[in-house]
């Protein structure tokens, strides 16, 4: 599995759906509040949110809706990244709901070389999150240095820092047939 991508792999205009999807729970968001300390009751007061919003239920925390979008596009945005810049833009454009699944998928929207340093660049994307029915709940840009092919190959290659195996009494080491 490819967890990243380098400078050169990157195209302007690719779009990269990110699977699995992620089914939201009840538990998910009101651990992921408590966690970040937000209390609403639109988030964990069942009472409140049936009787006071629009929505008659609750709605997740939307930085755990954002988290959970970021965290699917790592594999195939960021898994190599040196460094993440800057969040341009979030939006929640819909409300998601326990039980809701989210899908997302990033569009890379440019692509700059590095003026400091010619081993890596800046790759400017746009990811949005839709729900089991294709609604559109979240849509963020952001900007993520990445390694050019040369920083990788000076570092260890595809999988920098991965130890060799060692063979012991436990494992003679591979065995050729």
């Amino acid at each position: 599995m490819q967890f990243g991508r380098s400078y050169e792999e990157f195209e302007v205009g690719a779009t990269y759906k990110h699977w699995p999807g992620k089914t939201v729970t009840e538990a998910d968001d009101h651990l992921f509040c408590l966690l970040t300390m937000n209390h609403h009751p639109l988030h964990l007061d069942v009472n409140y949110a049936e009787k006071t919003t629009q929505f008659g239920k609750n709605v997740v925390v939307g930085n755990y809706v954002y988290s959970i979008l970021l965290g699917m596009s790592v594999a195939d945005i960021s898994g190599k990244a040196i460094a993440n810049l800057e969040v341009e833009s979030l939006r929640h454009v819909a409300p998601t709901f326990h039980g809701d699944t989210l899908y997302g998928e990033t569009t890379v929207l440019d692509k700059t070389e590095s003026r400091s340093k010619d081993d890596r660049g800046v790759v400017y994307v746009e990811t949005i999150g839709y729900n089991q029915d294709g609604k559109v709940v979240c849509v963020f840009r952001r900007k993520v240095m990445v390694p050019k092919d040369s920083y990788l190959q000076a570092r260890g290659g595809e999988q920098p820092g991965r130890p060799v195996p060692q063979p012991d009494k436990n494992w003679p080491g591979p065995q050729t047939v």
